[in-house]
């Protein structure tokens, strides 16, 4: 897929032919994530997970994410890939964004490498990008997928395909 390549040299890919169980890859796209009017996190280092019909959900390395404005938040949840989630608040000041980010800090051996690291909610952020192109978040309150331009749905969540919510 070619995801270690800035995005505009990629071809679109189809969500639609990601795989089940999903697959875990690197890419070098330059990451951008402003939450609360402060820089969150900015890496060339992420890793992509790829599942059926999702847009990819971005990882970011625990050193490349402003760990200070992140604060835990209560409970947790279930990934019967990944393992059990931990979640973030976004706090800048007064200001919180509640369970925004997430991580896995003990995932399933197939998904060792997420160990620590972030992801998250790109519809809750300021904006969200990808080799300077925004951001589009994933249909639907639960999932944390960026579309853009190089990913071709339907997506999961989308109202306007119920037959995959």
């Amino acid at each position: 897929m070619g995801s270690s390549e800035p995005l505009e040299s990629q071809e679109r890919e189809r969500v639609c032919d990601y795989p089940r169980p999903p697959a875990l890859e690197p890419s070098g796209a330059l990451v951008e994530v402003r939450a609360l009017g402060k820089l969150l996190a900015q890496t060339r280092r992420s890793l992509r997970v790829l599942e059926t019909f999702h847009p990819p959900t971005y990882y970011l390395p625990p050193e490349d994410v402003h760990l200070e404005l992140l604060a835990p938040a209560a409970g947790n949840s279930f990934c019967e890939w990944k393992g059990l989630a931990r979640y973030y608040d976004v706090v800048v000041g007064e200001r919180r964004l509640e369970r925004a980010v997430w991580s896995y800090p003990q995932p399933t051996a197939a998904f060792a490498a997420l160990a620590g690291w972030f992801a998250l909610y790109p519809a809750l952020m300021d904006g969200c990008w990808l080799d300077g192109e925004v951001v589009i978040p994933q249909p639907g309150g639960f999932y944390g997928g960026w579309i853009t331009s190089h990913v071709e749905g339907p997506f999961k969540g989308d109202p306007a395909h119920p037959e995959l919510i």
